[in-house]
């Protein structure tokens, strides 16, 4: 290992994929752990008795006028991609000086009524305010369980899987780029691409769990992913690398709204190293891949192939207008390069916590 590299600041974002290779553990010594970490896994699984318990870790870092809300979305939506049902959740909220009571309450009341609508028990956690923060900090941990059968143990992808993703990409970073930098994008694409923008938080959302619940039904899925941090590439390769297969991705099949390429445009951003959350990633047999999407489309849900997976390991391809190239890797996620740079304040984008 090259000392300079060892060294050097990391960027914004989660940890490099070289980083987290070093510091995780390779294998459990414990038979009962089913899924440990890694990347392209989700969660974790442990073997309780005839049951099956799955566990994630997430945290909601950047402003937002819903933090509590997505912090039970982003967490749930991992838990399904493991063929799990979300049961019990604990969050630590660690939060800034200044915060007031009447902050708390609203935050507690939002998390509590986004637990009740995914049937979801609260069950503890931590609360400290914490001097250096700029904004509320939310970390959720998350039960889920499921049966063996129904396991989705990440790596059983193969090559021939065609891959579907869901709604639209970069819905949850289009949204976060429209408030954080709604001063910069007023001139540039106007109010009403970004009042557009902001709405796809509620319309259509960052949940996947109805839809994962939908695919997993129909039969035929190998893999489902939820892609967040470094968007759609990422996510493919992280389903991939896991599955030791290849990807061929067709760019021109890729769903993206006008709004986010309004936005991504405007701001010069790639959509496919956006932030991605409320896009479900799908791999599925292609003699399955009909009913699956039949099925989605009668809940009126968008669902698009845009791919499959390939023999050929480690080989990531984008394909556009028949032309082959390197599927883009993205270090650092687009939406936190771009916000991890000052921009002149905006009243717009205020933290509301």
């Amino acid at each position: 290992m090259n000392s300079e590299r060892l060294l050097q600041p990391l960027p914004t974002g989660k940890l490099p994929g070289w980083l987290l290779h070093k510091v995780l553990p390779r294998a459990s010594n414990d038979p009962s752990v089913l899924v440990g970490p890694g990347l392209g896994r989700d969660a974790a699984a442990i073997a309780i008795g005839d049951r099956v318990i799955v566990a994630k870790n997430d945290p909601i870092t950047f402003a937002s006028e819903n933090g509590a809300a997505h912090l039970v979305e982003v967490n749930a939506n991992d838990i399904v991609c493991m063929g799990a049902t979300p049961r019990w959740l604990l969050v630590t909220a660690l939060l800034p000086r200044g915060v007031t009571p009447a902050d708390v309450l609203n935050q507690f009341a939002e998390l509590r009524e986004t637990c009740r609508q995914r049937s979801v028990e609260l069950i503890g956690g931590h609360t400290e305010i914490v001097p250096g923060l700029e904004r509320p900090i939310l970390v959720g941990m998350m039960l889920g369980d499921a049966s063996p059968d129904d396991l989705l143990t990440p790596g059983q992808a193969r090559p021939g899987d065609v891959l579907l993703v869901t709604k639209s990409l970069a819905i949850e970073g289009t949204a976060l780029l429209a408030r954080e930098r709604a001063a910069e994008l007023r001139p540039r694409v106007g109010d009403e691409v970004i009042q557009a923008a902001l709405n796809l938080l509620h319309d259509p959302g960052i949940s996947i769990v109805a839809v994962a619940e939908i695919a997993r039904r129909s039969g035929g899925i190998t893999a489902l992913h939820d892609p967040t941090e470094g968007g759609l590439a990422t996510a493919v390769r992280e389903l991939a690398t896991v599955s030791r297969t290849g990807v061929e991705i067709d760019s021109t099949a890729v769903p993206i709204l006008p709004e986010t390429l309004a936005v991504a445009y405007a701001l010069g951003v790639d959509p496919l190293g956006m932030l991605a959350s409320g896009s479900l990633l799908i791999a599925a047999r292609p003699e399955s891949v009909a009913g699956i999407m039949r099925d989605i489309a009668a809940a009126g849900i968008p669902v698009s192939i845009v791919g499959s997976l390939t023999a050929a390991s480690g080989d990531f391809s984008l394909v556009s207008d028949g032309m082959r190239q390197a599927l883009p890797e993205f270090a650092v996620d687009e939406v936190a390069r771009l916000l991890s740079n000052p921009s002149e304040p905006d009243a717009d984008s205020a933290d509301t916590h």
